[in-house]
């Protein structure tokens, strides 16, 4: 089974950044999305950016222009850097992958990582 596996969490203070990585092992088949998913006490999980198996990418409004998500297929990582954090951005990064099915043989997966806790210090 495919395995997610993040690291790079934790504090950092506000105006600073830092870069989150994620590892999926195991059989990955087909065109997928790999990106990054966030859920702060108290809302729920949102999305914070993913990018396709050929590069496409997709933000949440709040990242724009301060998150670059970043990936090597070879690899089957993903990447996330944060610039210019603020308190706002305190939340549970969870990696995601998620096949793109436009194929009839597809078969469809999707994997979450455990999860890796972001705070940002006023």
């Amino acid at each position: 089974q495919v395995q997610v596996v993040e690291s790079g969490g934790g504090l950092v203070q506000s105006g600073g950044s830092l870069s989150l990585s994620c590892a999926a092992s195991g059989s990955i088949s087909g065109p997928n999305t790999m990106g990054w998913y966030r859920q702060a006490p108290g809302k729920e999980r949102e999305l914070v950016g993913i990018m396709t198996t050929r590069g496409r990418s997709n933000y949440a409004d709040s990242v724009k222009g301060r998150f670059t998500v970043s990936r090597d297929n070879g690899r089957n990582t993903v990447y996330l850097q944060m610039n210019s954090l603020s308190p706002e951005d305190t939340a549970v990064y969870y990696c995601n992958l998620k096949s793109i099915c436009i194929n009839v043989e597809c078969r469809p997966y999707e994997y979450w990582g455990q999860g890796t806790q972001v705070t940002v210090s006023s």
